[in-house]
């Protein structure tokens, strides 16, 4: 199966990584493509900015929560545009564990044979970013890198003396991209902002891509990723006729979602319904509920004042309809949430509270479910966390359903807090791997 394709890596975080390959897909869509989008590693903010400008929705590759196999089965599942298009994580070699390869861009470009363009910040350098660009291409056997994007470029002499620089290098300049304080894009605790929230957002990401996406060769793009190898072709899965109906929070406070997840569930048979916590008044018949990830903290007021639908779920959940929940779900469970100064009472499920703070929980996360519960029979598994809130006033008696070998959890290295049948916790889950999908219907569909 031959799929063009390109990584769009960066040599640091903050490089411009997501503004540049948003420009890159508005460039390859005006020249006629369909583009698919990815993204690697666990991030569910900046996948918003590309499905905005592809029109498609952006498919998350991460090793850590997918493993190699599954990682390559859902690109070549997912890739039926012209051309794929995969934003990096971090910098280009930055992995899991400080000093390993793994779960990182180029690992990922490895796996899937990809070509790479590397993205270099020139703000603060010029014949010194030679020596950058070779250490990338030299740092490893194969780096893959097969042009360059020079951004923040402060003038003519300044873009002149950096060519010069690069030249014995030999690797192709994609494009030279000046400094413009413009194409800055508005970050929060957990980084960008979802395009979701704001309209503005979707129009300052298109016209900074139509902007920036002049100054990209693509003749060369469009050639490096038709010079791609071939990857085994995936026999699609025939989708279960529907067994369950699963109810999913969808609105500006909850909307981390991985798509293959949904992907998933339909596929092991589920109807799906949306819903929004915020603005609806009472949850849409179902066999289950699942509340997602998000910021209900930004709109904790509204979550608070909608009372009939804070009712809806606490019945629910207390008449035995099964739900899951995942950390912004998990937050949106408990008492309240406390944020600066105001407190907005929740869900008041579990008798926990939420209170936010100043400091980030970042961590690919792994450990083992202890007890049979409505995701999965005892078992080790892998997933991510990524918070700056935590759960407070925990009772000692609290029965958590994760034992957590790396990563934090909501107490102690323990995580999913479970009461009637419903589990909630800080872990994101990959619901392809292990079976969870299939897991999630099936203990539906028997209680």
């Amino acid at each position: 199966m031959r799929v063009p394709r390109l990584v769009i890596a960066g040599s640091t975080s903050g490089v411009g990584k997501t503004s540049i390959t948003s420009a890159i897909i508005y460039g390859l869509k005006k020249r006629g493509f369909s583009v698919q989008p990815f993204k690697v590693g666990p991030d569910y903010i900046d996948p918003s900015y590309l499905s905005s400008i592809s029109k498609t929705e952006t498919k998350n590759l991460d090793v850590w929560l997918m493993g190699q196999q599954e990682l390559i089965q859902s690109f070549t599942r997912n890739s039926s545009s012209d051309i794929s298009i995969i934003e990096g994580v971090m910098g280009y070699y930055d992995g899991f564990g400080g000093n390993s390869n793994l779960a990182s861009t180029h690992h990922v470009a490895t796996l899937l044979k990809s070509p790479v363009i590397l993205i270099l910040d020139a703000s603060k350098t010029s014949r010194s970013i030679a020596a950058t660009a070779l250490g990338f291409t030299k740092f490893h056997k194969n780096s893959r890198i097969s042009g360059i994007i020079l951004n923040k470029i402060g003038s003519k002499k300044h873009e002149n003396l950096c060519r010069s620089a690069l030249a014995s290098l030999k690797i192709p300049i994609i494009g030279v991209i000046p400094k413009n304080p413009s194409v800055n894009l508005e970050s929060r605790h957990l980084g960008l902002i979802p395009v979701r929230e704001q309209k503005q957002l979707h129009n300052k990401i298109k016209q900074l891509s139509k902007e920036i996406s002049d100054y990209l060769d693509f003749d060369l793009i469009e050639k490096i990723c038709k010079a791609t190898s071939s990857l085994e072709k995936i026999k699609p899965v025939k989708p279960k006729k529907p067994k369950i109906s699963i109810a999913i929070a969808l609105d500006n406070s909850f909307n981390f979602y991985y798509h293959d997840n949904i992907e998933a569930l339909r596929r092991e048979g589920a109807k799906i319904k949306f819903f929004s916590p915020i603005s609806d008044k009472k949850i849409p018949n179902c066999d289950l509920i699942y509340l997602g990830g998000g910021f209900p903290e930004i709109l904790a007021s509204s979550l608070e004042k909608n009372s009939s639908m804070k009712k809806s779920i606490k019945n629910n959940a207390e008449d035995g309809t099964p739900i899951y929940a995942e950390c912004g779900g998990l937050m949106y469970l408990t008492n309240s949430i406390t944020y600066g100064h105001k407190k907005s009472k929740m869900v008041g499920l579990f008798d926990v509270d939420t209170m936010m703070t100043k400091k980030m929980t970042l961590n690919y996360t792994e450990g083992k479910i202890n007890s049979n519960c409505l995701i999965s029979k005892p078992r080790n598994f892998r997933a991510h966390e990524f918070h700056y809130s935590k759960i407070i006033n925990v009772p000692k008696d609290s029965k958590f359903l994760y034992d957590l070998k790396i990563g934090e959890g909501i107490s102690s290295h323990k995580d999913a807090l479970t009461e009637y049948n419903t589990v909630a916790s800080y872990c994101h889950l990959y619901f392809d791997s292990a079976k969870f999908a299939s897991n999630l219907i099936k203990n539906t569909f028997e209680i």
